[in-house]
């Protein structure tokens, strides 16, 4: 069976604390935050939105005081794209997304040490965790309380955290995996801090969520990469191309 990841991506974002449905579209709002990657919608499989459907969605990131965004597979709604171009939605990026299966998931060979990969518990492994994926993002997701209970949130809502902890006691890279939606998980924010890299961190993350999902029952596991090197890491694991994403916003 496919990975429908159009279907899952409607799901996850049901999950969020306050979604909302608005004429063929979800939006997953996080009052937590404004964050747009925290903050966006996606279509409802097979959707064909009007001119009028699109403005209602703009308008209810607009009353939120947030930008107007969506991410999701154009392959699953084909309706969708025009109608958001009409509307003047500009392309942010187009990711390939990656699927892994217990048939391909496979342990990359062993890297220039060992790499113990542990599940947090206490308050200061969910913040050194998110301390350490905004700097293996150059800043991009600023650390914050909210950033680390979203991460604990992931870990007790069906989902999985993993790190490395790093010599001097705190966290040199981890990653998260979303709780399964239509029997797919997406793996997201791998990410070791600079002086780490290279020591097989990703990889060995990597692998123990995909392991834990697929464990639980999950189909599939999908991510999505960001360039050639952490391609090559996901498909040492065993992930395989799937198909693409679209990522679009509107300005003011």
């Amino acid at each position: 069976m496919p990975t429908d990841v159009q279907s899952f991506a409607v799901a996850h974002l049901l999950r969020r604390p306050a979604p909302r449905e608005v004429d063929g579209f979800v939006a997953g709002f996080d009052p937590a935050t404004t964050s747009p990657y925290v903050n966006y919608a996606t279509p409802l499989p097979g959707a064909e939105p009007t001119d009028r459907d699109v403005a209602d969605l703009v308008a209810a990131f607009r009353e939120r005081g947030l930008r107007p965004r969506l991410e999701f597979a154009p392959g699953g709604a084909p309706a969708v794209e025009p109608v958001l171009r009409r509307a003047g939605f500009t392309t942010e990026a187009v990711h390939t997304y990656l699927v892994c299966t217990a048939a391909t998931l496979t342990a990359p060979g062993p890297g220039p040490g060992p790499v113990e990969v542990e599940r947090p518990v206490t308050d200061a492994d969910y913040t050194a965790l998110d301390a350490a994926l905004s700097e293996a993002f150059d800043g991009e997701f600023p650390p914050s309380p909210q950033g680390a209970a979203r991460l604990r949130r992931t870990e007790e809502g069906g989902g999985a955290v993993r790190f490395v902890r790093a010599a001097t006691g705190g966290c040199a890279g981890g990653a998260l995996c979303s709780a399964p939606a239509e029997g797919t998980a997406e793996l997201a924010g791998v990410g070791t801090v600079p002086a780490y890299r290279g020591r097989g961190i990703a990889a060995a993350v990597t692998l123990d969520l995909a392991a834990t999902l697929l464990g639980r029952g999950a189909r599939s596991v999908w991510l999505e990469y960001s360039g050639e090197g952490s391609r090559r890491v996901y498909e040492r694991v065993g992930f395989r191309p799937g198909g693409t994403r679209l990522y679009v916003s509107l300005e003011a």
